[in-house]
This record gives C-alpha cells, structure tokens and sequence, in this order.
C-alpha cells in the first residue's frame, strides 16, 4: 500500500474524480463526511441505504468502487463476540495515498477468503465457490423481476453486466460470441491473481466460477451455464457462459 507521504498520481486522481462524477457516489461520499463527527469509527451500507433511498446492495458497491478509487477507506469491527464483523466505511484521511491499483484485487480476494475463514469457524461450511457467490450477493444489485433474457441483445446486456463485475476485480476481458450469440466466450488474461491461481488453482478458480454464476443470477439469469478453463495459455484463462433460455423468433 502507498505510503501517506507518497504523492497521489494523476490516473488515481483521474479515477476518483471519474467516479464521482456520478450524483449517486458523491452523495454517499458527502453523508460519510457529514457523518464523520458523530460516527469516526464510520458507517455500515445498511446504515447509510436509507438516507441516500437506495437497496444496501447497491449502496455497497458503490462504496467499494470509491475504495478502489482511493476516495474511502474501509475495515471491519466487531461488536460483541457473536455474529460476523460489520463493514464500515469512512472519508480516507486528507493527505493519504490510494492504495495502488494493483493492489485492490488482491485485497478483495484476501477479504473475501477472511470472510469464508470466519464463517466456517462459526460453523458454516462455505467453499471458494460459495464464497464467490457470496460477494456478489451482497454487493450486486439484484433484479428478481427480471425474466432471463429471450433475445440475443438482451443476453449479450446480461453478460455485459458480468464484465463490468470482472473488470471491477482488475481483469481486463474480451467478448466473442457464438451459437447464434447464445454462448460468450469471454478472455480472461493477465489475472491478477496469477501467481496465486498458479498454486492454489481449485480456490482462485472456484471464486471466480462463483462470482460469475452469482453475478449472473442477480442480473436474471439464474439458469445460464457457466464453465472456466484454467491456463489455456500460460497467462490466460477462459470462461463460457451460456443461457439456456430458448430465445424468440424474431
């Protein structure tokens, strides 16, 4: 992580600033500062949803894209010895550093394994998989009165949605379609958690199989198959997704 005397760079203040050009973010941004006085420690999604009269899920990723930007810091605290820890977020302290891109997947990936460690030791059996679904559960909007797509357009949107989830945990994807666009092949090279993959194959991947399928059910598409194939080059993986959904005839 940056140091607090290391000067910000142009392309972290190039990304806060594109992030809060939305009225959304800024406005979460500016309840987190007016709040600060009264709740230094910070505030939780669930508390700040109903002041900014948007669903917890939302406000949530929102927040974590402002973590990202370096715009807010974020930790975890427990109240009592029951019960998973709460987040909370806060203003970043003036005159400290973003944490470097590069960085931020890896740190969502060592949240979200902590996270699994914590539930099994309070019982639960979560696995890399279930762990991915996880994340997207509780920080992706979900859409229950979506029916799955029946349109190739409305598909390749649905699997759009999944991209910019991807992107968000630092891959840089490519699209190709096929079967009349009915199955994406989406490109996933320069993970940023190669060395990591390399070593711990079954948990990196089981994830990410996750965080797909979860991404792809909140979005309506609860019956789309999804299948990864690790390492078909040495720097890059593949996955499929494909609905299942016959589509109309137009």
């Amino acid at each position: 992580m940056a140091g607090e005397d290391e000067p910000v760079t142009t392309q972290q203040q190039y990304d806060a600033a594109a992030l809060l050009a939305s009225p959304v973010r800024r406005r979460l941004v500016e309840l987190l500062e007016a709040g600060a006085e009264q709740s230094p420690e910070g505030r939780t999604a669930a508390e700040l949803a109903p002041e900014a009269d948007l669903h917890v899920s939302t406000v949530r990723f929102h927040l974590d894209q402002l973590v990202a930007a370096g715009v807010l810091e974020s930790s975890f605290q427990r109240r009592g010895t029951a019960g998973r820890p709460r987040k909370v977020y806060r203003p970043l302290p003036r005159g400290a550093a973003p944490a470097a891109a590069g960085s931020e997947p890896l740190r969502l990936l060592t949240q979200l394994l902590a996270e699994a460690m914590t539930a099994s030791v309070h019982g639960e059996k979560v696995t890399p998989f279930e762990a991915g679904r996880r994340w997207a559960r509780e920080h992706l909007a979900s859409h229950p009165d979506r029916a799955p797509a029946d349109s190739t357009g409305v598909w390749l949107g649905r699997v759009g949605e999944v991209i910019d989830v991807l992107e968000g945990w630092g891959y840089q994807p490519e699209v190709s379609t096929s079967d009349g666009g009915r199955t994406a092949r989406v490109e996933l090279a320069d993970c940023p958690f190669l060395d990591l993959a390399r070593d711990n194959e079954a948990v990196v991947c089981g994830v990410h199989r996750g965080l797909i399928v979860e991404s792809l059910r909140q979005a309506g598409e609860a019956g789309a198959e999804v299948a990864l194939e690790p390492f078909v080059t040495e720097n890059q993986c593949l996955a499929h997704i494909r609905t299942t959904t016959p589509f109309r005839s137009t």
